[in-house]
């Protein structure tokens, strides 16, 4: 079994909205913008939406997480299907 895409990609935006929210951190302007309170609110946006994206969604990354999750699409079907 291999890492879904949509796994992949909620990982990089964390990665970068992380990346992003450090850089702002540390007076760099990650973003190119001229006033810095726009980078700011926009970083912000950027790492809540991230976050809450890779909260709310279940990452499986490991073998034996990616196999439960098929034994539980498995088990939903068997019960849908009565």
């Amino acid at each position: 079994m291999k890492v879904k895409t949509e796994t992949i990609i909620r990982t990089a935006v964390l990665a970068l909205a992380l990346l992003n929210q450090v850089l702002v951190i540390c007076g760099k302007t990650p973003l190119p913008v001229k006033d810095e309170e726009l980078t700011q609110v926009l970083s912000l946006c950027l790492t809540i939406g991230a976050s809450l994206w890779s909260w709310w969604k279940n990452n499986s990354f490991t073998d034996a997480a990616r196999t439960a999750d098929a034994l539980m699409r498995e088990i939903k079907e068997m019960k849908k299907n009565g």
